[in-house]
């Protein structure tokens, strides 16, 4: 039987192994010197820098996190997203944006256009989803596969741009980056 773990932003404390071995690689990264808006547009894309921000984000500093980046926590009927207002501006894909989101993965831009296409194309994104009321599609930016040398487990991290969107978001287009890191047991 193969075992999977996902180090998710919202719910990494949940799976405290898993989330003790994401935290010690992001060790040694100082989340206050992470770029925002890089890491939306996959320009710092590697997982153990968006682990540290999303441990800073979530743990006992988290308040003074949020006042780094000056976030404001925004309400959302969408409860795989986690929303935040922005006290200042960012540029991301040419665009700029006061509110963004997080999923399970990743940070997102929550930019004020209705059509996902433009910003797809110009991001080189295929649709996996083009309907009239649902768009989702990603770009592999990165993929790694690393066989560990004790405990018998395989490390896999994968990347990804992203574009969406969403029905907590009418009339808005997501799109940001997703850093994902799994722990597979070998053998099972």
């Amino acid at each position: 039987m193969r075992r999977l773990f996902r180090v998710a932003l919202i719910g990494a404390a949940c799976f405290a192994p898993v989330a003790a071995l994401a935290q010690e690689a992001a060790d040694g990264i100082d989340p206050a010197t992470l770029d925002l808006a890089k890491m939306i547009e996959c320009r710092t894309y590697d997982v153990p820098s968006y682990n540290a921000l999303a441990f800073w984000l979530v743990g006992d500093e988290a308040a003074q996190a949020r006042a780094h980046f000056g976030l404001t926590e925004e309400k959302t009927s969408n409860f795989l997203l986690k929303a935040y207002a922005l006290k200042t501006p960012i540029t991301v894909f040419g665009r700029q944006t006061r509110h963004i989101v997080f999923n399970s993965s990743g940070p997102i831009a929550v930019l004020d256009e209705a059509d996902p296409h433009p910003l797809a194309k110009q991001l080189e994104i295929q649709p996996a989803i083009d309907l009239p009321t649902k768009f989702l599609g990603e770009r592999e930016i990165s993929a790694t596969t690393d066989k560990g040398q004790a405990g018998g487990f395989t490390y896999k991290t994968r990347v990804t741009l992203n574009v969406s969107t969403v029905t907590s978001h009418p009339g808005k287009v997501l799109a940001g980056c997703s850093y994902t890191f799994e722990m597979i047991e070998n053998g099972q």
